[in-house]
């Protein structure tokens, strides 16, 4: 069984979430991913292939309710914000309408989403802590 680990008490921001990421699942890589839901996904793919092969995997991820407290509204406004001041580069019309609904208290935070990656992998397990 592989163990992958997240220390949520060093996720300040998205960027610590995708280093710690990277450290954990690219280690035998040549190249890191980069700070996307996507790419994240397409890593999680390649988890999936190792578990149908017979090596399972458990991401454990330690003091997630701070991770949880800093990847919130505001990290996540930012992250939106970034998007939206690269015009043509994101589908704006989507992002404005995620950003509404974040400023409304019914949108989804960026930990949120993170989680929502991890949903689409059921092999993989994710113990948060």
């Amino acid at each position: 069984m592989t163990k992958y680990r997240i220390d949520g008490a060093e996720v300040n921001s998205i960027s610590d979430l995708y280093e710690q990421f990277n450290r954990e699942l690219m280690a035998d890589a040549d190249w890191i991913m980069g700070q996307s839901l996507d790419a994240l996904n397409d890593v999680l793919y390649g988890v999936d292939g190792a578990i149908r092969d017979g090596n399972p995997a458990t991401f454990v991820w330690n003091d997630h309710a701070h991770s949880r407290e800093t990847l919130g509204f505001d990290e996540t406004q930012r992250w939106m914000l970034d998007k939206l001041a690269r015009p043509g580069t994101f589908d704006d019309r989507r992002i404005k309408s995620e950003l509404d609904d974040l400023r409304g208290g019914v949108g989804k935070t960026y930990f949120e989403l993170i989680l929502e990656v991890f949903a689409d992998h059921p092999l993989i397990e994710l113990q948060l802590h």
